[in-house]
């Protein structure tokens, strides 16, 4: 599954990540590899919580690039 997430370095020098689609589910990390691994683990926590509840899981992105010359 392929979720959009914002990763953002914050004033204090640390990267913090958000996924838009789940509401709430955000992490962080010192570099922005530690960052995107700890989202990774969030978003999988946050999938596995909506389906403990019977809640909706949002749909995953289908997205293409477009490369303009």
């Amino acid at each position: 599954m392929r979720y959009r997430i914002i990763i953002e370095q914050d004033e204090d020098g640390m990267y913090v990540a958000q996924c838009s689609a789940l509401p709430g589910c955000v992490s962080q990390g010192k570099t922005r590899k530690e960052a995107l691994e700890n989202i990774q683990d969030a978003i999988k926590g946050y999938i596995q919580s909506l389906k403990n509840h019977n809640e909706p899981v949002p749909p995953p992105i289908k997205e293409e690039i477009v490369e303009v010359p």
